[in-house]
């Protein structure tokens, strides 16, 4: 079993700001694979179903951002599942808007929902997919918590879905082919 975690924050008020970005590739995973991401549990709504052939749960912890490591210790502790069958999708500052990069492990780099569940799973070997949404010219938590402009979410949709399809020739092959392929 593989659980597919992106990282938001809960409520309408956060739906369209560039730090839900792993809801949208939830979201557009579990459109494309017919998985419906719907029951309430583990602080968080989740969905099992299957991509391509591999048994997956998708989920949105519904916790807000900086806790996010306690639902997904709850759904790991359930479900038994290894860290190496973690995915976890998140927005980072650090890269261009619009870019993707995985990596099977390393710090939080600054994003406190990835270091919340770094701390509570007691590992930094957690595969990752980094979506950009660039450098912040005011303070980092209100941009994080904006809107992007139409320019920006052309290139976050491209983001989204390239993020998605990333899972996806993940199952078809392996995460470094995947790496390989989309960074």
């Amino acid at each position: 079993m593989k659980l597919i975690v992106g990282l938001g924050n809960p409520g309408r008020k956060y739906e369209k700001t560039r730090h839900n970005l792993g809801f949208k590739v939830i979201d557009f995973i579990a459109e494309r694979n017919k998985i419906d991401v719907d029951r309430e549990s583990f602080r968080g709504l989740f969905g099992r179903g299957k991509i391509k052939g591999e048994d997956v749960i998708l989920f949105k912890p519904q916790t807000y951002m900086n806790l996010s490591g306690q639902a997904v210790l709850e759904i790991v502790n359930y479900f038994k599942i290894e860290t190496e069958d973690i995915f976890i999708i998140f927005d980072d500052m650090a890269l261009p808007v619009g870019k993707i990069r995985l990596r099977l492990s390393g710090s939080a780099g600054g994003h406190n929902g990835m270091a919340d569940i770094i701390r509570l799973l007691h590992t930094n070997e957690i595969k990752r997919i980094r979506i950009g949404i660039g450098e912040p010219e005011f303070n980092s938590v209100d941009y994080v918590l904006s809107k992007p402009s139409k320019e920006e979410q052309k290139l976050l949709n491209e983001a989204i879905e390239a993020a998605g399809k990333a899972i996806e020739a993940t199952f078809e092959q392996d995460f470094n082919y995947a790496m390989t392929k989309f960074n």
